[in-house]
């Protein structure tokens, strides 16, 4: 669908409707800009910038971001500057949503027309204060997260943000999900380079991770920004795992390096010992001092039938 083609939803509907700009957020992402597109963007510039737009409805549509990405896409000036203009009145509303909302904090009312400032003046016609309610958190969209129309990376951020919002602690830290995953999948095609198998098999291995319920200390500390999106684009299955199994593998490794020390040559042939595998007395014993020269000797033992190996002390 051309810029030209797009247009807002009917602006005979009262001010609080939502108006389309999906079909302007989607023209955005995958338009190369040209000489006609560019004037079709700039009558379509034009005419945002006389609706009346709330700070609702950039955050509903974020028609905010697809504005900001034309304005780094194109090359024609006007177009620039147009959406220059519109992303420097609308950020105005969202500085005046953040004053309102510190001076409510504060406590000192604003008054917003001649009927709350008379009665600012004459307590006695003052309406009753009803409780105050404790605003929600807030996670602002503007500037936007990095766009792409490639089908592949749009699924993967799906993903990520599903894979986020495991057991909802998303909610707690007040993470935005979307942007978060977002970004992950951004580094990781950046450190890439394409979607074939290789980019595949890195989200796939940030999904199991994400989601391990014997993990969430990982999720957490995405969520909460202890790991960053840099970090857990490059990190490693031993980096994401959890600490319990970290331990496991430590052990597991001390443990083989012990085994590495035991003799695999000579010995002493034996039937003193049967094999508890196999029941068969052919054995080769070797004592090897693996721990202070005060501790008795461990003994290694292996069958000669069936290769079975064990050691005692």
């Amino acid at each position: 669908m051309s810029l030209e083609g797009m247009v807002l939803s009917d602006r005979s509907q009262t001010p609080k409707a939502t108006y389309s700009v999906a079909p302007f957020v989607q023209s955005v992402q995958n338009r190369h800009m040209t000489k006609k597109s560019a004037d079709g963007a700039v009558d379509l510039l034009r005419e945002l910038k006389t609706m009346p737009v709330t700070l609702h409805l950039l955050q509903s549509t974020r028609v905010g971001m697809s504005v900001n990405a034309l304005r780094k896409q194109s090359s024609d000036e006007e177009v620039v500057t147009l959406a220059k203009s519109l992303i420097k009145s609308w950020k105005k509303l969202l500085d005046a949503s953040d004053a309102k909302a510190r001076e409510r904090r504060r406590g000192g009312p604003l008054p917003t027309s001649s009927k709350e400032a008379s009665e600012a003046k004459d307590p006695s016609r003052k309406r009753p204060e009803l409780p105050r309610v404790p605003a929600t958190p807030r996670i602002t969209t503007f500037p936007p997260v990095p766009v792409t129309c490639d089908a592949v990376r749009n699924k993967c951020r799906e993903m990520l943000t599903a894979a986020l919002q495991t057991d909802h602690d998303h909610t707690a830290v007040g993470a935005d999900c979307e942007r978060l995953s977002a970004q992950i999948e951004e580094c990781i095609f950046r450190a890439v380079g394409n979607t074939d198998m290789k980019y595949k098999n890195r989200v796939r291995s940030r999904l199991s991770n994400l989601k391990d319920a014997k993990n969430p200390g990982l999720r957490r500390s995405v969520l909460c920004g202890a790991i960053t999106p840099q970090q857990i684009a490059v990190m490693t299955s031993e980096e994401m795992a959890s600490d319990e199994l970290k331990e496991i593998r430590k052990a597991m490794t001390k443990e083989a390096i012990r085994e590495h020390q035991m003799a695999r040559t000579g010995g002493t042939q034996t039937d003193l010992f049967t094999c508890g595998k196999c029941r068969k007395k052919n054995c080769t014993y070797t004592q090897v001092q693996t721990r202070s020269s005060d501790e008795p000797m461990t003994t290694f033992v292996v069958c000669n039938e069936c290769g079975n190996r064990w050691k005692f002390c």
